[in-house]
């Protein structure tokens, strides 16, 4: 005989709806399911990857992500909670880390540069596959940042974020917000390159590698130990400089 279909009522809560098709946002529904599956492939199998959950209730207690789900179930599943402390129940992954370093994936080679321009340790290379950004996030404590939600769902990954934007610009404004990196950015301390560390040079150090228009205008410098890049503050800095004003000024209102 054909196994009965179980099934449980579920919700989910704030960003979580993104990865949902519309008519399951915010609102309880009713999922039917078969076989006897943790609530992690369970709350996969609609798409939401783990990484982006802090808490899930079960019929009014917490569970963990090898719960086994029940035949009528009440579930619901709420997002990371970055600056709530929800330490007296069951949390599912480790602590939020409080100084960010990310990983990208090979759709966010924009958003790595403008990061690293504002003073943040980001990796990326375009021939990283998973298997490389998941090694590498876990041995040096990265966050996950991908426009791929399969990344995430990989059982291994503990702090991963699927971003929502597609323009650059909203992307990084989505990452500020997000992680709450504002109060953390400094400008023009790594290299766009390779992700150094950049150190002041004196002018008279490299007066020979400048064109003669930067040698003439600007005073300041600075270069990368790593790949021997020279950066200064041109025009590039105070547009950059503008954008996060400018950003910071709309997320503020």
């Amino acid at each position: 005989m054909p196994q009965k279909k179980k099934v449980v009522e579920i919700r989910f809560y704030e960003e979580l709806n993104d990865f949902l098709p519309l008519e399951k946002h915010k609102i309880t529904f009713h999922h039917p399911f078969s076989g006897n599956p943790t609530i992690k492939d369970l709350i996969e199998s609609l798409r939401v990857p783990h990484t982006e959950i802090d808490l899930i209730i079960v019929n009014g207690n917490s569970v963990d992500f090898s719960y086994a789900v029940q035949d009528h179930d009440k579930i619901s599943v709420y997002p990371t909670f970055e600056s709530l402390d929800i330490t007296p129940i069951i949390k599912l992954r480790p602590e939020p880390l409080r100084d960010p370093k990310f990983i990208l994936d090979v759709h966010l080679g924009k958003l790595a540069k403008y990061l690293r321009l504002l003073g943040f340790n980001v990796l990326y290379d375009n021939h990283y596959d998973d298997k490389n950004i998941i090694e590498i996030a876990k041995s040096q404590h990265r966050i996950i940042l991908t426009r791929d939600i399969g990344i995430l769902k990989n059982k291994t990954v503990t702090h991963g974020y699927w971003v929502r934007n597609i323009d650059w610009k909203e992307q990084v404004a989505e990452i500020l917000t997000r992680f709450e990196l504002f109060s953390k950015i400094a400008p023009f301390t790594r290299c766009l390159e390779c992700n150094g560390v950049l150190e002041p040079i004196e002018k008279s150090k490299i007066e020979d590698q400048l064109p003669p228009k930067t040698k003439k205008f600007y005073q300041r410098y600075a270069k990368c130990p790593e790949c021997n890049r020279i950066y200064w503050e041109g025009t590039h800095y105070e547009k950059m400089k503008k954008f996060v004003g400018d950003t910071g000024s709309c997320l503020n209102s």
